[in-house]
C-alpha cells in the first residue's frame, strides 16, 4: 500500500480507518465492534482511493492523464471509466456556461497562490487563454483529441468521485452506519445509534478552527472554497478558484460553500458551480433549491 492504514476506536461505538490520499487526510467511520472487519473495509476504501489517484493524477507519469498529455495532439482512445468522467466534465462545462472547465489547469503556470504578493501580467494571461476551453477538445467517445499545449485536470471531480466509489464498494459489504470522508468531502449511509454525524467546516484563516458544525444523518456534503489558497495584493484578496473564461480569480466569491446532496459528486459539482458564480453564489444555490452553507 502507498501509505499506512490505521484502525482506531472512536467514541459512540465507532471504529475509524484512516489514511492519506489525494493530498488529503481520509477516514472511514463504521458503527461496528469488529476491528478486523473495519480493517478489511478500510483497506477496500483506501485501495479504491489510491487506485483513482494513481489513474487520474496529473502528477504521475503513469496516469491516464499523463498519457493523454503525451499524445502531442494525436487522438487517444480511453477506457470506459475515463470516458464517463470526460462525459461528466463536458456536462458540467455546458451547465456552468463555461465556468467549469477541466482544461483550465494551464493557468497554474501564472497563478501560484504561494504567498507572493503579485498578479500576473495581463499579456501573460492573454497568452495562455488560447490553451483553455473544453470546446477546443475533440471528444467522441471513446476517442479524445487534446490539442498540443493543452492539459486536462480531473482535480475538480476526482475526490468526490472517489468518495462515491468507495461508498458503493463499502455498502456492498457492510449494511451498518458508515461515513466516508475524504478531505472534508463525505457521504454517509445512516446515522449511528449515538446520533447524527457531526461535521465541521473550517473557519478561514491559519487557526483551522471549525466555524460551522453541521449534523448529517444520510447523504453527502462537499465544500469548495479558498480558505487556504489565496494571495493578497494591495489589500485585495484573490482566491485560487479561477474563471477559465477570463483567466483571473472569480470576483466576489465566497470564502467557502458547502452543499448537501444525495451523492458527493452532486454536492461537489454544485459547491464548485456556486463558487464560480462569485457574488451570485447564494442566488444560484437558492434557484437550484439546494441546502447549503455559505461563508463570506
Amino acid at each position: 500500500m502507498p501509505a499506512p492504514l490505521n484502525i482506531e476506536p472512536r467514541a459512540g461505538g465507532l471504529i475509524a480507518a484512516t489514511f492519506a490520499a489525494m493530498a488529503s487526510p481520509c477516514e472511514v467511520l463504521f458503527e461496528a465492534n469488529d476491528a478486523a472487519l473495519a480493517r478489511r473495509l478500510g483497506e477496500l476504501a483506501a485501495g479504491e482511493a489510491w487506485r483513482i489517484e494513481r489513474k487520474f493524477s496529473r502528477y504521475r507519469a503513469d496516469s491516464v492523464v499523463a498519457r493523454i498529455h503525451a499524445s502531442g495532439g494525436a487522438p487517444v482512445n480511453v477506457d470506459a471509466e475515463t470516458a464517463a468522467l470526460l462525459d461528466y466534465a463536458q456536462h458540467c462545462h455546458v451547465l456552468s456556461a463555461g465556468r467549469f472547465d477541466i482544461t483550465s489547469g494551464v493557468l497554474r503556470r501564472l497563478w501560484k497562490f504561494d504567498g507572493e504578493e503579485r498578479l500576473p501580467a495581463a499579456a501573460a494571461v492573454a497568452a495562455v487563454l488560447p490553451y483553455v476551453g473544453f470546446a477546443r477538445l475533440t471528444w467522441r467517445r471513446p476517442q479524445l483529441t487534446l490539442p498540443a499545449g493543452m492539459e486536462i485536470d480531473f482535480g475538480g471531480l476526482g475526490k468526490e468521485y472517489a468518495v462515491d466509489r468507495a461508498f458503493a464498494l463499502l455498502r456492498a459489504e457492510f449494511d451498518g452506519a458508515l461515513l466516508v470522508n475524504f478531505g472534508g468531502d463525505l457521504r454517509a449511509s445512516a446515522a449511528p445509534a449515538s446520533g447524527p454525524w457531526r461535521v465541521g467546516v473550517e473557519r478561514p484563516g491559519a487557526a483551522r478552527e471549525p466555524r460551522l458544525l453541521l449534523e448529517l444523518a444520510q447523504g453527502a456534503l462537499a465544500t469548495s472554497g479558498t480558505t487556504h489558497r489565496y494571495c493578497i495584493v494591495d489589500g485585495v484578496r484573490y482566491g485560487h478558484i479561477l474563471d477559465p473564461r477570463t483567466g483571473h480569480p472569480v470576483e466576489q466569491a465566497p470564502l467557502s460553500v458547502t452543499v448537501a446532496a444525495a451523492t458527493c459528486s452532486e454536492a461537489g459539482t454544485f459547491s464548485t458551480f456556486a463558487m464560480l458564480q462569485g457574488a451570485g453564489a447564494e442566488r444560484f444555490l437558492e434557484a437550484e433549491g439546494l441546502k447549503y452553507w455559505c461563508l463570506r
